[in-house]
């Protein structure tokens, strides 16, 4: 057996012992050293939490460095985000740990203001060069839609960023003409890695979405700058209620080429009245904190022909009885209606009628009942009273008339419930009480309670 030269052996332990403690010196000073969260646990080896808290400084850093109008979207690290959370925060950060933009998921998710950045192919280089894999997903601009001579480049919807199976999505916000917000659902090309993320985890782009313009905020998260929410709990309010639905401008211009829009000034008169008087429904509402959606013929107009359907002479919407309050027609007086009759009662069948200039505001108040829901109707010289059934249906957004207005996401079943298989064909001579598909008989008022439940002004 060959003898072992202890001073070889030496000299490579004293060779590998400097090394180690160099590694260490390495890290210490890159992470350790600096604020924030420890890049290494109290065991001295990489945790889930380390990895993914150097992804996303790694990406913050390259935000900074392209001036990218982010801020933070996600919305399991904004759920974190209490007060109680806040003013502990400057003794967190002590420990090593990842208590906001680690929660348990491998995504986090930022918004971009898009209008607010000029598309800088350089980013995606640098990101490359970080180590990032990416997911680049475009889809047609909505904006120009509407414009038969515009047809336009697909503008970046989503990107998506891996590093070591962590992923930061990038959800791009672009401001549409009724002052609001909005991004693309996330679709897929056939070309595309459909295993790079896990989609369903994703936030944003399972739909289309809307949201008002946030106030942001810079603060410190993980020892990390990033802008938040100045809300947090209306912004997450907000995404969960965001799907948003657009307009059928292919469908529309196919029905405006069958049944040509009536362009007399008098229709051009109705339309622009319309649209100061829906405006002027949607804010004083929204001041009251009333949800509405367009309903009748508003949303027949809106679904069919992407406008107003110019013979109605009216605007409908509905409400849910039970965002109903006792101040709502004080709040429309005040803001210049007048009231043209009130019927019914909070109870049963309560409808509200407003007249602004010669423009009719109908307000159909619906009442949930099993698997339907239904609005009232009554006839004034008769006291009769009718139902209108429709399926259950959730509210989506939508833009109409240069206003982000709520309108039923079935929408297909909402207007083929009111108005039947042939919706499509304009109908001029309409009778509330029989042309509609989902009308029901509902009895009489007694004549005794005339005077309270049909006031006609």
């Amino acid at each position: 057996m060959p003898r072992v030269n202890r001073t070889a052996v030496l000299s490579l332990l004293v060779v590998s012992s400097s090394v180690f403690l160099l590694f260490q010196l390495y890290y210490y000073r890159k992470y350790v050293s600096k604020p924030g969260p420890h890049i290494l646990s109290r065991t001295g080896h990489l945790t889930a939490s380390d990895i993914q808290w150097q992804t996303v400084k790694t990406f913050l850093a390259l935000a900074q460095r392209f001036r990218l109008p982010l801020f933070l979207a996600d919305t399991a690290a904004l759920t974190l985000l209490s007060q109680d959370a806040l003013r502990q925060r400057d003794q967190l950060v002590r420990e090593p740990h990842c208590s906001f933009l680690c929660s348990g998921r491998p995504i986090t998710s930022f918004a971009l203001h898009a209008n607010l950045w000029k598309y800088d192919h350089g980013l995606l280089l640098a990101a490359e060069q970080k180590g990032f894999e990416m997911l680049d997903v475009r889809g047609e601009d909505p904006r120009l839609a509407s414009l038969d001579t515009l047809s336009g480049d697909e503008i970046p919807l989503h990107l998506l960023f891996r590093l070591h199976g962590y992923i930061i999505q990038v959800v791009f916000l672009y401001e549409r003409s009724g002052n609001y917000l909005w991004h693309g659902a996330l679709r897929l090309k056939a070309d595309m890695d459909r295993s790079f993320a896990p989609f369903k985890l994703l936030d944003f782009g399972r739909h289309a979405g809307a949201y008002d313009r946030p106030e942001l905020v810079l603060t410190v998260l993980d020892g990390l700058d990033v802008r938040i929410p100045r809300n947090v709990s209306r912004f997450l309010h907000e995404q969960r209620h965001a799907r948003f639905q657009e307009c059928r401008y292919h469908d529309a211009r196919n029905f405006l080429q069958l049944y040509p829009d009536d362009s007399s000034p008098n229709a051009v008169d109705f339309r622009r009245k319309v649209k100061s008087l829906l405006h002027l429904a949607a804010r004083t509402l929204t001041d009251l904190n009333i949800p509405f959606w367009l309903s009748s013929g508003t949303c027949l107009g809106w679904f069919r022909q992407c406008s107003v359907i110019s013979y109605s002479r009216d605007v409908d919407i509905g409400i849910f009885i039970v965002d109903f309050r006792s101040d709502i027609i004080t709040a429309f007086r005040d803001a210049g209606l007048s009231l043209k009759h009130k019927f019914g009662k909070v109870e049963d069948s309560l409808e509200l009628s407003f007249l602004s200039d010669d423009v009719k505001l109908d307000i159909f108040f619906f009442y949930e009942d099993g698997d339907v829901v239904w609005n009232g109707g009554t006839q004034a010289k008769s006291g009769r009273k009718f139902k209108y059934i429709f399926p259950r249906f959730s509210l989506c957004w939508a833009e109409f008339l240069e206003l982000k207005v709520r309108v039923p996401c079935e929408t297909l079943d909402y207007v083929t419930a009111n108005y039947g298989t042939s919706w499509s064909v304009p109908v001029r001579s309409w009778d509330w009480k029989s042309s509609p598909s989902n009308v029901l008989g509902n009895g009489v008022w007694p004549p005794a309670e005339w005077a309270e439940l049909i006031q006609v002004y």
